[in-house]
């Protein structure tokens, strides 16, 4: 049976941390930031770690 391939998408926007939990970006910092207050929108500047539910199924995405 051939190696599965990692999913170039989820590589891009995960990285792992030193304790093999999931890092990713918040969303919703792109485009249409003038209705947005300044506090919202430095909070969304900081990376957060994915929830455990979803770490299950994006671990399997990037393994290499």
């Amino acid at each position: 049976m051939p190696k599965m391939k990692t999913n170039s998408g989820a590589k891009k926007r995960f990285t792992t941390t030193a304790s093999g939990k999931l890092k990713r970006h918040k969303a919703f910092r792109s485009h249409i930031l003038s209705s947005k207050s300044q506090k919202r929108k430095r909070h969304l500047r900081k990376a957060t770690l994915v929830s455990p539910e979803e770490q299950r199924r994006l671990h399997i995405l990037i393994q290499s």
